[in-house]
């Protein structure tokens, strides 16, 4: 009997050793968290969704970790900008199969919308910056505004590929991802017009970004930036600098100027002090929103909200 044991015990590790490991935790893997909120609306009720960078993490500088490059290895399907946005992920990604790895920045759907990135994307090189600090150029992806997922038509296109290659990865669970399409399809729809809204009685109202990431969203709802700043949170601006910026904020007559989370207060207050500008915040990734399947629709009104609290002093 104890034989017998034995062997059962050993056959069950030896089925248990040969089954691949990853299965049961295969998912979509979204590189940053707004396109994991894209995929959690298509993929919900067939797989999960992962988002490979955590809260707080920067696109611009992540190192990926041993399990993060288990979990893409193991995912279903891996969504990513492209290697001018998340170039950290580069070389993961292509080493996957072609029909588990969709880079929405290459898609024909998608390339028509992109935006040039900025004309002026060493803005410190108009005000004799110190080259010894971190410029944009660390900062730069390529000829494009790779900020995509701040469109919400770029949105729309990215959640019919991710449905597509869905589709043809798991074509048994084609009916429910065709609805899961058609919802995020109207709750996006529905979300535009309720952001356009509440936007529509700030759009004369100018403003300063440190991080030139919202072009496509501030383009979609006619806002009226005044210029941006890209500044290092790891380094301190000097006295010169923040006298620069400052002088800049009153002459454009902005009446806020918006850091981002990763941003230390303290730097945007010294850049506001002596100026009349209200300082705000926002938050490009989504940090706090869940994932969900309305949860892009949340993003934006997150958003929207963010840009309205400074620009009409609420």
């Amino acid at each position: 009997m104890l034989h017998k044991k034995t062997l059962l015990c050993a056959a069950l590790s030896t089925l248990l050793c040969a089954a691949p490991v990853f299965t049961a935790n295969a998912a979509v893997v979204a590189s940053i968290k707004p396109l994991g909120f894209i995929a959690a609306a298509i993929a919900d009720g067939v797989t999960d969704t992962e988002v490979l960078l955590p809260d707080g993490a920067s696109e611009h500088d992540y190192a990926l970790k041993p399990s993060d490059v288990k979990r893409l290895q193991g995912a279903d399907l891996v969504v990513w900008v492209g290697p001018d946005m998340e170039a950290f992920m580069q070389k993961s990604v292509r080493q996957l199969p072609e029909q588990k790895q969709l880079e929405l920045s290459a898609l024909d759907t998608v390339k028509p919308l992109l935006m040039k990135g900025s004309d002026e994307d060493d803005h410190e090189d108009h005000h004799g910056h110190d080259h010894s600090e971190k410029s944009d150029e660390d900062h730069h992806h390529g000829d494009y505004n790779l900020h995509i997922w701040l469109s919400p038509e770029v949105a729309q296109r990215s959640a019919v590929a991710i449905h597509d290659k869905l589709v043809e990865l798991m074509p048994e669970h084609r009916e429910k991802l065709d609805a899961n399409l058609r919802d995020f399809t109207s709750g996006l729809a529905d979300a535009d017009k309720q952001v356009g809204s509440v936007l529509a009685p700030v759009k004369g109202k100018g403003y300063f970004v440190f991080h030139d990431a919202y072009g496509y969203f501030e383009k979609h709802y006619g806002l009226s930036p005044l210029g941006h700043f890209t500044v290092n949170p790891e380094i301190q601006p000097g006295a010169q600098r923040l006298h620069q910026i400052r002088t800049e904020l009153v002459e454009h007559k902005a009446v806020c100027v918006f850091a981002e989370p990763q941003f230390r207060p303290a730097v945007i207050h010294a850049v506001a002090q002596g100026t009349p500008v209200r300082t705000g915040s926002l938050d490009p990734l989504g940090i706090g929103v869940a994932l969900g399947k309305d949860s892009y629709m949340q993003f934006l009104a997150q958003l929207s909200d963010q840009y309205v609290s400074c620009l009409k002093g609420d």
